[in-house]
């Protein structure tokens, strides 16, 4: 009778099951990913509704995003509207680490810890449904304690009044730099000034929490308890992408009606 426990016999039926396993993995792998990029642009644009305040409105969110959103393309070195690049197929993040795309940020420069900056943004025109201009909701990223943030801030046509805030993808610790998607904290967002009378930006997290009688509460926003690097993290990020290198030369084209 032959010996079924060779080492030659083992070693086949472990190389075979691995094959037959990498296949079933593979094989399922590329099945579902069209599910799982269709979860991500849901959960994406779900976002953008969230900064932006819609994501109460009756419909699905393809439905409102579809009547309210507007997703246009922004030149950060002009501030202008471009149709250089289609926002239907634009990756923003793939063109920030194309050197052709981007430009390299010096150590003074780059507070947010992202080593370059696209030179296109694509920016989210929230329209009422009457077609007037609601807000504009703005990509933000910065690194925070663990990771890099990435959320949305929305703005009112002013240009200079925040409209909502959220972050959709960090690594920031549960219960202390991961109260960044506390709906209580991003409430208080809302209604904040961005610029001061002398043009520079003017809002921050601060250490501890705002005084509404404080002098300067219009543009300061409470920190986060116990996550004191994560309050630095999203200050940086408001400094730089509401800035010169960011979307400040687009918000004051859309304060003037240039946009």
């Amino acid at each position: 009778m032959a010996n079924n426990d060779t080492i030659k016999k083992t070693l086949t039926v472990t190389l075979l099951l691995c094959i037959v396993c990498s296949v079933v993995v593979s094989t399922a792998a590329v099945m579902l990913r069209p599910m799982q990029e269709a979860n991500r642009e849901l959960d994406f644009r779900t976002n953008i509704l969230a900064a932006a305040g819609l994501q109460d409105v009756e419909g699905s969110v393809s439905e409102v995003f579809e009547k309210r959103v507007e997703a246009r393309v922004v030149d950060l070195n002009t501030g202008d509207f471009t149709d250089a690049k289609n926002p239907e197929d634009y990756d923003q993040w793939a063109a920030a680490k194309d050197p052709s795309q981007s430009m390299d940020l010096s150590q003074e420069q780059d507070i947010v810890g992202i080593g370059r900056r696209e030179q296109y943004a694509e920016v989210y025109m929230i329209r009422t449904p009457e077609g007037e201009l609601e807000s504009v909701v703005l990509p933000v990223r910065g690194y925070g304690l663990w990771s890099t943030l990435y959320g949305f801030m929305a703005v009112k046509p002013d240009g200079n009044t925040v409209a909502g805030l959220t972050f959709y993808d960090h690594k920031e610790t549960p219960g202390l730099g991961g109260e960044v998607d506390n709906p209580k904290w991003k409430a208080i967002w809302e209604g904040k000034e961005i610029y001061g009378e002398d043009g520079n930006v003017q809002l921050s997290v601060v250490k501890g929490s705002v005084e509404s009688s404080a002098p300067n509460s219009e543009y300061k926003v409470d920190g986060l308890s116990g996550a004191t690097l994560t309050s630095r993290g999203v200050d940086a990020l408001v400094e730089f992408w509401l800035g010169e290198l960011g979307f400040k030369p687009f918000l004051k084209n859309l304060r003037e009606g240039e946009a």
